[in-house]
This record gives C-alpha cells, structure tokens and sequence, in this order.
C-alpha cells in the first residue's frame, strides 16, 4: 500500500544524514549492495500467526555513489507491506491493513519527515 501524500516523497537528502536520521526513527538500511539505491524498513510485529509488517521508504542516488557514501538521494513514496511467512512481503493494494496500523504508518513517517527537512536539500 502507497503511503501518499507523506511529505518525503521527492525530497533529496545526502545519504550520511539520511542513514543517521533514519536509524534514530529505527528505520533500517537494507544490506544489499547497490550504488544508486537504498532502502529503509521500519518493522511492526502483528498478533497474527506469521506476519509482519513493514513500512519501507526507498531513494535512488541523483548524483554520486551509494557505496561511497557519497550519493545524495532523491526519496520515493513510502510503502506499508505485510510479510507473509516464507513467501515475502507484499505491498499491493488488495492487502488489508487495520485502520490503526496504517494510522500508525502514517505518523512514524510524519516524525521522518520532520527531520529529513532539516536536510532537504
């Protein structure tokens, strides 16, 4: 599920402050390697049998290197997905998401945004 109208949605941020500023939000880098891409998941445990979800904003380098630590990042449109066990995570507009948990997607990105404009640049 887009997360629309978030406020972070092509904002362009250095990466180094955007790794800190992520990681204080509890929003982790994935380890894959790439040099124009990166990706952020926040994890959010579920009473239900085998699922998680996740919130996950992604960018793409506008100029430099994401391996260098030298890029800076252009963001896109956060996602709410839900991971089903062992299959992976699905973002699809067909999945049901509680109210409150969408809610709750909403207001951690909110408090992301907050920071990520004190680097816009």
């Amino acid at each position: 599920m887009r997360l629309d109208n978030t406020g972070i949605e092509e904002a362009i941020v250095d990466i180094k402050p955007l790794d800190r500023l992520m990681g204080n939000h509890a929003f982790i880098r994935g380890g894959q390697w790439d040099y124009e891409r990166v990706t952020y998941d926040y994890k959010i445990g579920s009473k239900e049998k085998n699922i998680t979800y996740y919130i996950r904003i992604q960018g793409y380098a506008v100029e430099g290197d994401v391996d260098l630590g030298n890029a800076v990042i252009q963001l896109k449109t956060p996602l709410l997905g839900k991971y089903y066990y062992p299959h992976g995570v699905e973002y699809g507009e067909d999945e049901n998401f509680p109210e409150n948990l969408v809610d709750r997607a909403v207001s951690l990105v909110s408090k992301v945004k907050e920071d990520i404009n004190n680097y816009k640049k």
